[in-house]
């Protein structure tokens, strides 16, 4: 390998291609069939699953941009047959987070210029879209969307299956299976289509319809509504999965404002 920079204590698998002027660090682990495009770093710290495609100028475990780090070990865990796109950079997580490591699950696609700050998690099958940009300790559930050059504030959830529109400026949760955007942001319905694309049926997706008209368009406060869909509604996942998301939620969710329309794609 000519013109690159790695570590010989580096751990690289088998059939990974490491391209012109790449640097990789010494505690590095690289599962096997990788690739790693021209100018990419690899900083101390950095687990890379299998099957995974990083591209030009990425640089992956750079230190957290956190006045609380302190230089301790932490680390980037990154999945199999993750897609990491050009100039991309992902950031060590922190001690004082309690986390100390940023996890990126497996088959994600982070389009370019993506930001993943400290301690963040991303969980699988999820889409970031060029110039997104993560503060620290987002939690970003899996299959979630996040359109392009929105930002989320720190300690941001973003639910399973959510949608969000690119120019979004998220400081609330989003929760599960939702479409929000517009600004300032808000609930606009569920994301039917691609809900359908992942093989929900109709009926999952009318129970998700009638927990949100409880929670968002009853007139109730946020926790008057929970407790009004937990005792209205037969027991089902869905509703499970959306009232534990917003009982957890530390942040407060996403509104409704009935003046703007609901668009469900």
């Amino acid at each position: 390998m000519e013109n690159v920079n790695v570590h010989p204590n580096a751990k690289i698998g088998k059939n990974v291609v490491i391209s012109p002027f790449v640097t990789i660090a010494e505690h590095v682990e690289i599962g096997d069939n990788c690739w790693i495009g021209p100018c990419a770093a690899i900083n101390d710290y950095v687990k890379i699953g299998n099957n995974c495609k990083i591209f030009n100028g990425a640089v992956i475990g750079g230190l957290p941009q956190d006045l609380k780090f302190k230089g301790e070990e932490s680390w980037v865990e990154i999945g199999n047959n993750v897609m990491i796109r050009e100039y991309c950079t992902i950031s060590r997580g922190t001690a004082a987070s309690g986390k100390n490591k940023t996890v990126i699950g497996d088959d994600t696609f982070l389009m370019a210029y993506v930001h993943v700050a400290h301690d963040c998690r991303i969980g699988n099958h999820c889409i970031l879209v060029s110039y997104v940009g993560l503060a620290g300790e987002t939690d970003v559930d899996d299959w979630a969307i996040i359109g392009g050059s929105s930002a989320v504030h720190q300690f941001t959830h973003i639910g399973t299956h959510a949608m969000i529109s690119g120019g979004s400026f998220l400081s609330k949760d989003v929760p599960p299976f939702s479409i929000v955007g517009d600004r300032p942001v808000t609930f606009s319905g569920i994301n039917v289509v691609g809900l359908r694309r992942r093989g929900f049926t109709m009926e999952q997706i009318d129970r998700m319809r009638d927990v949100y008209r409880i929670i968002y368009m009853n007139g109730l406060n946020v926790s008057d509504a929970c407790r009004a869909a937990e005792a209205e509604l037969p027991e089902s996942p869905e509703k499970r999965i959306i009232l534990d998301f917003i009982e957890n939620s530390k942040r407060g969710i996403v509104r409704y404002n009935p003046l703007q329309s609901t668009t469900e794609q």
